[in-house]
């Protein structure tokens, strides 16, 4: 990377606490439990963990949000909780964070999303969930519209974060990308699941991983030409901007219209653990293009980003100072 872009990355990172990033979609906490195992139960062939220590971290959308604050910018989150323990342990947990809560509605109709998993010898043994899946009903979108419309204006761009637990509906995308029409300087980012792919037409940017653009595009990737044919698939099927493809140990490859790929190499020297590794992508990708970085230079960013956690366990951040130590 030449020394201009360089200046030019390390520079938008100055203006990230003066960016603010909405993140809507599906909100879990991701509680981990840490331990050791030496023995086979005798009960039945699992492993027996001794429990060493637990603990409730912020995840899906919420860990956007997270990523975001890591960077040293700033978000609010839209989506909806829990009124149970877990609801208030995530509330305590983004106020920590110094983020407004407002957008964040409490509902009686669905628990908080909550992940478990059990780790062993730096490996996950088991993970279980514990959710309620489905479209918001209607006075909990109501209200997250009437949030969205009142506060729009405040923010430089908007990720949608959908982990498939239904808040990103339809009827949501609809209302969103009507809302946004006043305000076309607003980029809608996405990290999408291949269901109900019109659900995200004419939204500004995609960020799927490889394996759901295969499953966008029902072709199988296995060369930059199939990679190329995949992502052209997908851009004129939902007329979008631009797509940034992560392709774990091949790096990324973006594709903007009129444009020749770009792609980059991963920077990742150890991959410990991909969980949340799309929520750094996207959290750092917006925040450097509202920063004013162009896309590839936003991608580079996200690159370094994604290479720095997934060389950590569990769902981890990177930080400016982490991003700003590989630039070179």
């Amino acid at each position: 990377m030449d020394s201009d872009r360089t200046k030019k990355i390390k520079a938008a990172f100055t203006k990230f606490p003066t960016t603010r990033i909405l993140v809507i979609g599906d909100i879990i906490i991701d509680h981990f439990i840490w331990g050791s195992v030496s023995r086979i139960s005798p009960e039945a062939p699992v492993p027996v963990v001794n429990v060493t220590g637990e603990n409730l971290l912020l995840g899906g959308a919420a860990n956007v949000l997270n990523n975001i604050y890591a960077l040293g910018g700033k978000a609010t989150l839209c989506g909806l909780i829990g009124q149970d323990i877990m609801g208030d342990h995530l509330l305590d947990l983004i106020e920590k964070l110094g983020s407004s809560t407002a957008g964040i509605i409490r509902t009686a109709n669905r628990p908080t999303t909550k992940k478990t998993r059990i780790i062993a010898q730096h490996q996950q043994v088991v993970r279980f969930d514990r959710e309620k899946t489905g479209a918001p009903q209607k006075e909990n979108l109501d209200t997250m519209l009437t949030f969205l419309e009142k506060n729009i204006s405040s923010f430089q761009a908007v990720i949608v974060s959908d982990y498939n637990k239904g808040i990103i509906s339809s009827e949501l995308m609809a209302a969103l990308k009507k809302i946004i029409k006043n305000h076309p300087e607003i980029p809608i980012i996405v990290d999408p699941k291949p269901k109900d792919l019109e659900r995200f037409s004419g939204t500004t940017m995609l960020t799927p991983n490889s394996h759901e653009a295969e499953l966008m595009a029902d072709l199988e990737i296995r060369d930059d030409r199939s990679l190329a044919e995949a992502a052209a698939f997908i851009q004129d099927k939902l007329k979008v901007d631009a797509l940034l493809i992560t392709r774990g140990e091949a790096g990324m490859a973006l594709f903007e219209k009129g444009k020749e790929p770009f792609l980059i190499p991963t920077v990742a020297k150890e991959v410990f653990d991909v969980t949340g590794a799309g929520d750094t992508v996207i959290a750092s990708l917006a925040l450097a293009r509202a920063a004013g970085l162009s896309l590839e230079e936003a991608a580079i960013v996200a690159n370094q980003a994604a290479g720095i956690v997934v060389g950590k366990l569990g769902t981890a951040t990177a930080s400016r100072e982490e991003i700003l130590g590989t630039l070179k």
